[in-house]
């Protein structure tokens, strides 16, 4: 059981993902700051509202002879912020990296000596699998 726990944790793309999650919590504290505290109260002004929370609120009967309030500024500044914080991601991690592997690519396919391209991905599990399968750790990948 624990084994295979351990292998799971150990692949890649589940470290990948748990640094994803805690950089998107940061960029999204970042952006919920400020959507919160410039964005919506500048676009509540606009519309006579003390934030984007505040405006375009619809007032509709219930059946039970209440009021029910649809509010589409919220939702407008969900969107909002959803949007910036896939741009904040996209061009503070997505588009660098990809310029890097861009460049790393360029700099093999020109003939650049080994040290001087930093190898794939394809190539570290290459060297990870015959690592762990030589006799000097112990290990052997027919566990």
């Amino acid at each position: 059981m624990f084994k295979g726990f351990k292998e799971f944790i150990m692949r890649g793309n589940v470290i990948d993902l748990a640094v994803a999650v805690v950089i998107g919590a940061a960029f999204t504290a970042i952006i919920n700051a400020l959507v919160t505290g410039i964005i919506n109260p500048a676009l509540g002004a606009l519309f006579n509202a003390e934030d984007l929370n505040g405006a375009w609120i619809v007032t509709i009967p219930t059946l039970a002879g209440g009021k029910a309030e649809i509010l589409f500024g919220a939702l407008v500044a969900a969107a909002i912020q959803f949007i910036l914080v896939a741009a904040a991601v996209y061009f503070a991690l997505v588009l660098p990296v990809n310029k890097l592997k861009e460049r790393a690519e360029a700099r093999r396919k020109a003939g650049a000596s080994e040290e001087d391209v930093p190898p794939d991905e394809l190539q570290l599990l290459t060297e990870i699998r015959d690592l762990l399968a030589s006799p000097a750790t112990g290990r052997h990948t027919t566990e």
